[in-house]
């Protein structure tokens, strides 16, 4: 008789070890999201954004803590979060494709580690600059600031909130290396998972006091199951491309002929995509609404800032134009149709019906049927909150949790979770976590 898979995560010491290794780092992570930084009130934090919640004008602030879990409207150590990790990463990806010397240092040995450094030097340069607005912002808050010397509180809140950023770095790598699943992604997952028991109250709260219509919340949570229901679905589906090995015989032994296939997800980036355009608006959208809050701020800083608010639709705009964007971008990266036809080609294959000096040019044209409308299908989910706040009267620190952005990445980082821990369970040789009949992939 097959074992419970849930009761065989903690019977095998490794994958026992590693959840015990996640959970400690994600406790860490959670801790520094509450402690605040130094020079700064917290009782007047709280006032403050409860207040805006109040009149429902803590749109920035909301779109912050959506990533951090809460850590900006706390001005906690952790406050910046990973998103300064993800946008150097984007551009130090684009320099490469950008730059072909580049990009030949990235392919030496060695080179790797040459760019996770570089990265990793560019986050210290991003923070320090986020960093700078984030005292800005806090000296538009009347009395948050506590510490007379500003020139000291600057370069405390500014070395406080860098190390803290690296610091959240660093715990994601540890998750990565001695833990379960992709430590960034996690991460950001943890921070979502916190604000959801808020939202909650929050939501009930309001339809007790009459501010919501309950109906409206029905409708809400269908739309909300329904669109889980569809992103499991959408994540698992493949295009499976049929290859055809001819036999070839290498030394005395004869290798090849066979029949296999090459799966394409439908939607190849996953939910990259999407972490990728909102870390990436994350840098100016912060630096522009800190210098909007100033009292001595330009005039055409204000308004900048008041149209790239999250709830704004231009924002929205830019946030479906970079998503369909890294789509692409991060697609061509992972999947680089030139390679898999070198390698098809090198090994003896052949795929049926397309020449073999055409397999590159029908790899293209595959992946870019399956990008489009998978790019699509993710900005229509990630603009869903604006939808039914402007449609239900939602408040944004609810629309977000509810929807869009929120769900994508809860479910992407939880069915990449779930795979990592079957794969272990086979290791270990016991039944995966979902059966295959379940998880079964569709032809297209």
């Amino acid at each position: 008789m097959a074992s419970n898979p849930i009761v065989s995560i903690f019977r095998i010491k490794e994958l026992r070890s590693r959840l015990f290794f996640t959970f400690v780092i994600l406790a860490v992570f959670r801790l520094g999201c509450v402690l605040t930084i130094p020079g700064i009130d917290a009782s007047v934090l709280i006032n403050y954004f409860q207040d805006l919640a109040s009149k429902n004008r803590n749109a920035f602030a909301s779109y912050m803590d959506f990533f951090a879990g809460g850590a900006f409207s706390n001005f906690s150590v952790f406050m910046l979060g990973v998103m300064p990790y993800i946008s150097t990463q984007i551009i130090l990806q684009l320099a490469l494709i950008i730059f072909p010397s580049l990009k030949r240092i990235a392919q030496e040995d060695g080179g790797q580690r040459k760019v996770a450094a570089w990265t990793r030097i560019g986050t210290v340069f991003v923070c320090l600059i986020q960093s700078l607005a984030v005292t800005v912002y806090a000296y538009s808050i009347p009395g948050a600031v506590i510490l007379d010397n500003q020139i000291a509180f600057r370069l405390l809140a500014m070395l406080t909130v860098t190390t803290g950023a690296m610091i959240t770095v660093w715990l994601g790598d540890q998750i990565t290396a001695h833990g379960i699943g992709n430590g960034i992604s996690i991460l950001i997952f943890a921070g979502i998972v916190a604000r959801l028991p808020h939202a909650v109250i929050e939501l009930v709260n309001k339809v007790r006091n009459g501010e919501i219509n309950a109906v409206f919340v029905v409708v809400v949570l269908l739309m909300f199951i329904a669109v889980i229901a569809f992103v499991v679905y959408e994540q698992q589906g493949v295009r499976k491309i049929p290859v055809n090995y001819a036999k070839r015989v290498v030394g005395r032994r004869m290798y090849g002929g066979q029949n296999t296939y090459i799966p394409f997800k439908i939607n190849p980036s996953g939910v990259i995509p999407v972490i990728f355009a909102s870390s990436f608006l994350t840098f100016p959208l912060q630096i522009v609404s800190s210098l909007g809050n100033s009292q001595n701020s330009a005039r055409w800083v204000a308004r900048l800032s008041a149209i790239l608010t999250p709830t704004g639709w231009w924002y929205n705009i830019l946030l479906v134009l970079l998503i369909i964007f890294f789509a692409y971008f991060y697609t061509q990266v992972t999947l680089n149709p030139t390679e898999i036809a070198k390698n098809i080609r090198e090994n003896g294959g052949t795929i049926p019906g397309i020449r073999t000096d055409k397999t590159e040019e029908y790899m293209q044209k595959v992946l870019n049927r399956l990008v489009l409308p998978g790019s699509l299908y993710l900005a229509a989910i990630a603009v869903l909150p604006t939808i039914i706040q402007n449609l239900f009267g939602f408040p944004q620190s609810i629309s977000m949790l509810m929807g869009g952005t929120s769900l994508l990445i809860l479910v992407g980082v939880d069915l990449d979770t779930m795979s990592q821990i079957e794969a272990l369970l086979k290791m270990h040789h016991s039944e995966g976590l979902v059966k295959r009949g379940r998880l079964r992939s569709r032809n297209l």
